[in-house]
């Protein structure tokens, strides 16, 4: 394929680092936006809250051909406490690049999550979304509720302005470059704190497919190869790498080298979705993905990497 050149918003954070290393290595043009000030070639600090920063951008650095919007507040928590910084970047700062998409006519790839589905019991393959009423689908906190406003508004967008764009829905990615907060997924969460010999919390029968950032990002660089306008993809791990978070704390403590003396069990999670069985088959199909690296290796690479960031000696 021949050299695109491509914006990626949010591009120094945990997907997005390694979703421009990606398409870096394929020959392509990036150019990254996020909010720390770096001093790295092609990089621009602006605010997608920020109209005009962003269409700076644009003005200094001329069209486009493909934008990954991943630039976000990110997790439930997170968005419980901070909900203001949630709202107008999620959903201000979207608004934001669709404007700028309907006036220069790039083509976009939006960033949702899996957890637009909400407490959804069935198989989430991408149509749960059009065929069931809201009550069906409930999104249980505001993050999730900003994430299918965001594809709505991708949606509304294409109608009414024929703006091209596919959108995607993330399942537990982890991986090297995730650093720790308390607002972070399940697995760099036990991670950080069985390096750092400090208790967490498991609840008991609940079962997750995670999925590694290199498999992650792989099938996310893939989608300008077919470039679907409108389509919504699933992109997680195998079906058969689902298992219990009991399951996976299990595989962290073992790497990690301990017991579980530091965890506390708890029945469940008020809530949560109990069990989230999603259906990868629309991208296998459009965007070639093919997870390589199981539950075990990948939670043995993220511990590596952890164990470096964070300056522990075995």
């Amino acid at each position: 394929m021949e050299t695109q050149k491509i914006l990626v918003t949010g591009g120094s954070g945990f997907i997005g680092t390694n979703l421009v290393n990606e398409i870096k290595e394929r020959g392509h043009d990036v150019y990254t936006v996020d909010l720390l000030h770096h001093d790295l070639e092609n990089y621009k600090r602006a605010d997608v809250r920020n109209y005009r920063q962003i269409e700076k951008i644009f003005e200094e650095e001329g069209s486009f051909d493909y934008v990954y919007h991943l630039a976000a507040e990110y997790g439930r928590w997170n968005g419980e406490e901070y909900y203001e910084n949630l709202w107008e970047t999620n959903v201000k700062g979207t608004k934001n690049m669709i404007r700028l998409q309907e006036k220069l006519g790039f083509r976009m790839i939006f960033f949702s999550s899996a957890e637009v589905y909400g407490d959804y019991n069935g198989i989430m393959s991408e149509d749960v979304m059009e065929n069931n009423p809201i009550k069906d689908t409930y999104q249980m906190n505001d993050y999730a509720i900003t994430k299918w406003a965001g594809e709505l508004m991708c949606m509304n967008s294409a109608t009414m302005f024929d703006t091209e764009t596919v959108r995607v829905r993330p399942v537990n990615c982890y991986g090297p470059h995730e650093v720790y907060s308390k607002y972070k997924g399940f697995i760099p969460i036990f991670i950080y704190n069985a390096l750092h010999n400090k208790p967490y919390d498991v609840y008991m029968g609940h079962k997750r497919i995670i999925d590694y950032v290199e498999d992650t990002v792989r099938t996310f660089a893939n989608i300008i190869d077919n470039f679907i306008p409108g389509e919504v993809y699933n992109v997680g791990s195998k079906q058969e790498w689902e298992h219990e978070i009991k399951e996976y704390s299990d595989m962290v403590l073992n790497t990690v080298g301990i017991d579980d003396s530091l965890v506390n069990y708890h029945e469940s999670e008020a809530f949560t979705t109990k069990v989230k069985t999603i259906d990868f088959s629309k991208a296998i199909r459009d965007l070639n993905h093919d997870p390589k690296i199981s539950p075990e290796e990948g939670i043995k690479r993220t511990v590596e990497w952890m164990k470096w960031y964070y300056r522990i000696e075995d």
